[in-house]
């Protein structure tokens, strides 16, 4: 883990009021290079740091009891159950003896109610509490729909496709028991509108309901103290102090030089919050530095401060709160005390020269004076659903990637870059911690990385770089607990159009700021877009670069028609038809997916376009030179090259071979065409490397900084790359079909898929000539049995190896206090 407690602990001498924070933790955190570091008054806080204790005023709960006379101006059947109705599989629904009772028949019975609430609630869901007995069953249920209207077949067949996240066991009996139903990351309220509860899962069961609460985040914060959490505002999370009017937050610490607070403050209440920063030196009165009223709730507004002028000097800095009523909320959002590039560069050049400078020699004379500095910042830039094949550098026949072309001419491209798995569930962990799935057992839907490794954003928060990640999909933030080392969050819920893919133009737009905010510091920022991605259907202009509109009304038909003959659910709700499907429903299955492909690659040039501004930019704020930009797909997509649409059902060459490009003028070589293999799991430690930081222990890549010059490529060591798509047994489960389970291991220009689950008649070993057949199409593993056979063994061993390599769930606390585990089950680590 990274301890994000520690925060930069053993860095510089301004800092040793850490030292008696969490040391057992910091101990198997990776040390940071000879940098300043960052101070995070997130890591600096104590119980003893809030002055002034206030409770907040509890808020209104959100509650249906049953014990009571029904509503004065209720009319018809559902004011007698107090606006309940019972849904498909639900029988004789009423109230009866303060409960609402009823009977199941059928595995899935739901019962709805309209929250009126929710219309324009912009606080988070914490919570639903439900106190029930049921007489049998081992499962409860709570979906949820945001629409003004719902259709409740359709939603009981759509939670077949996409399971609710919200569930509890049950002890089925007479006893009336509370459940709560926790959601595994924050959701907006207003996504309750419509709240759909599964009393049970078994049919013919008796229920008997004596209350529901929906419990919103002001409510259960209302319940504990001021102190550490992670708490967004509009779906965008920041480590925060949480605190209540008129409390102070006390923080006594040492400046550094060419210090500034950088922060962000905010509310979700409704009145005017006045955020108040003051500065006192030992020998001065108090300064204020900052008083700013907040009348918006639910955004964050950004602040930096100068501090440049107390240098050197030890200060006891505040954080107060002013509001008309006492307890009123205020977040301060990622309050963090920075250096300015200038106040480093006397540390960098006394610094070891990092990894990714010029090493030896072969006559042994240092050639690191020679190398350029680390980069100042890292920006990672990973793209959802990218075909390698469908970039121009790669050799696309149309002009999809102008800009990113550029970005390889003048960087350099790795010809043979391969994704640990084939969705982004389990890629991305593996590019984040640099480990096998196999070892981070992040393999199904709803699974989440252990706290228990460190992150590649904990490794550089811990060496004093601000993190942000944009995050397009649930796989790549809280849901999968990859928020882990950053300071702010976009989840994909902040997104205006939830519905579209279309991500790279929005978080560009966001990105930018937040990069002139943090010109003068260490940065690292994590930009996922998901462009590429499904619904393919770009907007203007790329809509129609290579696609005939005419022929947008018949394609579209044609997907309402094949669906009808998906077998997999999931796919069927994804539109994504086999050939066999498409030759069922009497369709030209290539011209469907040209038309799909036409979409995609227009998909492509408009996030293209995004990564040129972001360049720009970057050459505008001087930045070009300091940033090293990694652009990298986390997996393809399939376009019946082997039978089938949509991506994480193989791992074939269309989706396991990714593009990798590295960029930062005047250190990465320009034009340099790297042909080694290399797999996803390396960019972690190359990253590290490069900014002089060490990876964790357990990181499982290499990195690759010697192939990036043609003086230092034989000191690569080649090694072979893999690829898994394991079977799931989830109700959710991976993507389909699910009766698949591959591995596949690439090595001296071979390939080998094992399949070890597989339809009937399939294949159990699949050998390709990685040289001449990049998109696994030619099986020849009976002509070479031999090769067949030593990969197998190659196979086993790094399965054996990576298993072996899990750590086991108690490590995540191994040697924590009590406080230390709460701090980290506050910030959403654990759960």
């Amino acid at each position: 883990m990274r301890r994000l407690l520690c925060g930069g602990r053993s860095l510089v001498p301004v800092l040793v009021v850490l030292a008696s924070i969490v040391a057992a933790a910091c101990a198997r955190a990776p040390q940071p290079a000879a940098r300043p570091a960052a101070i995070r008054l997130v890591d600096l806080y104590r119980k003893d740091s809030v002055q002034g204790r206030v409770e907040s005023p509890p808020p209104t709960r959100s509650e249906w009891r049953f014990d009571g006379a029904p509503p004065a101006d209720g009319s018809g059947e559902r004011a007698a159950t107090r606006g309940w109705e019972a849904g498909p599989g639900v029988a004789g629904l009423a109230v009866r003896d303060g409960r609402l009772v009823g009977r199941t028949t059928s595995t899935f019975a739901i019962l709805h109610v309209e929250w009126p609430q929710a219309a324009g609630n912009l606080d988070s869901i914490d919570s639903v509490e439900v106190r029930l007995r049921v007489s049998a069953g081992k499962t409860a249920g709570v979906g949820s729909v945001g629409a003004e209207k719902i259709d409740l077949a359709a939603a009981a067949e759509e939670a077949k496709v996409w399971p609710w996240d919200l569930t509890a066991p049950l002890t089925p009996g007479a006893e009336v028991r509370t459940l709560t139903l926790r959601p595994p990351r924050p959701r907006p309220a207003a996504d309750f509108r419509h709240l759909l509860l599964q009393p049970t899962d078994v049919a013919g069961a008796e229920f008997a309901i004596e209350s529901v609460r929906i419990v919103q985040r002001r409510e259960q914060l209302a319940s504990i103290p001021s102190g550490v959490g992670w708490q967004g505002l509009s779906q965008v999370y920041r480590e925060t102090l949480v605190a209540r009017s008129p409390e102070r937050l006390r923080f006594d610490l040492d400046v550094p030089p060419r210090a500034l607070l950088d922060l962000g403050v905010g509310t979700p209440e409704s009145g005017p919050v006045q955020f108040v920063v003051t500065l006192a030196s030992q020998a001065g009165e108090p300064q204020t530095l900052l008083a700013r009223t907040v009348t918006s709730p639910h955004r964050w507004e950004p602040l930096t401060l100068d501090l440049s002028a107390h240098a050197g000097q030890r200060v006891r800095l505040e954080l107060a709160l002013a509001a008309e009523t006492r307890g009123t909320l205020g977040f301060w959002g990622s309050p963090v005390i920075r250096q300015r590039v200038d106040a480093m560069a006397d540390a960098d050049t006394a610094g070891t020269a990092p990894a990714s400078a010029t090493p030896p020699s072969a006559s042994g004379t240092s050639q690191a004076s020679a190398a350029p500095p680390p980069p100042q910042g890292v920006i990672l830039i990973w793209a959802d659903t990218l075909r390698r094949d469908h970039l121009g550098t790669y050799g696309y026949r149309r002009p999809t990637s102008p800009n990113i072309d550029r970005l390889a001419r003048e960087g350099a491209r790795f010809d043979h870059c391969v994704s640990q798995a084939t969705w982004t569930k389990v890629a991305t962990p593996s590019l984040l911690a640099s480990l096998y799935p196999a070892t981070h057992r992040v393999t199904d839907f709803s699974h989440r990385l252990s706290a228990g490794y460190t992150t590649l954003a904990e490794a550089l928060r811990a060496g004093g770089f601000a993190t942000v990640s944009m995050s397009s999909i649930l796989f790549t933030g809280q849901f999968t607990n990859l928020h882990q080392g950053f300071e702010e969050l976009h989840e994909d819920m902040s997104l205006p159009d939830r519905n579209s893919s279309k991500t790279a133009r929005i978080y560009v737009d966001r990105l930018l700021p937040w990069l002139e905010r943090h010109r003068d510091v260490p940065f690292f920022a994590f930009l996922h877009v998901s462009d590429a991605h499904d619904p393919y259907e770009p907007y203007a202009p790329y809509d129609t670069l290579w696609n005939d509109p005419a022929g947008k009304a018949e394609h579209l038909r044609q997907n309402r028609e094949v669906r009808k003959h998906i077998a997999y659910p999931l796919l069927k709700a994804f539109g994504m038809p086999d050939r066999a499907e498409l030759v069922e429903a009497g369709f030209d299955a290539d011209a469907y997916v040209d038309y799909d492909r036409g979409w995609y690659d227009g998909s492509i040039r408009g996030m293209d376009a995004e990564i040129g501004r972001l360049i720009e930019r970057l050459r505008e704020l001087g930045l070009d030179r300091k940033t090293l930009v990694v652009f990298v797909g986390d997996h393809g997509e399939e376009f019946l090259d082997h039978g089938r649409t949509f991506h994480g059902q193989s791992t074939y060459g269309e989706l396991a071979n990714v593009p990798l490009i590295l960029w930062r003028p005047g250190a990465v070589p320009a034009g340099r065409v790297v042909a080694e293999t290399v797999e996803t799991i390396d960019l972690m430690p190359t990253i590290l490397a490069a900014v002089g930081l060490p990876s964790p222990k357990e990181a499982q890549g290499t990195s690759f900084a010697a192939l990036l010059s043609s003086a230092n490529a034989s000191q690569w060591r080649s090694r072979p790359a893999f690829t898994e798509k394991n079977l799931t047994y989830e109700a959710m489960g991976a993507p389909p079909p699910p009766d698949i389970e591959a591995f596949a291991v690439v090595e001296d220009g071979w390939k080998l898929v094992h399949n070890t689950a597989r339809p009937r008649g399939g294949r159990e070993h699949e050998l390709y000539d990685t040289r001449t057949d990049p998109f696994d199409q030619h099986d020849v593993a009976a002509q070479h049995p031999e090769i067949v056979a030593r990969l197998s063994q190659r196979l086993t061993a790094w399965r054996e190896k990576s298993v072996k390599a899990r750590k086991p769930a108690e490590a995540a606390t191994a040697n924590l206090s009590p406080e230390e585990v709460e701090r980290l089950r506050s910030l959403g680590y654990l759960q």
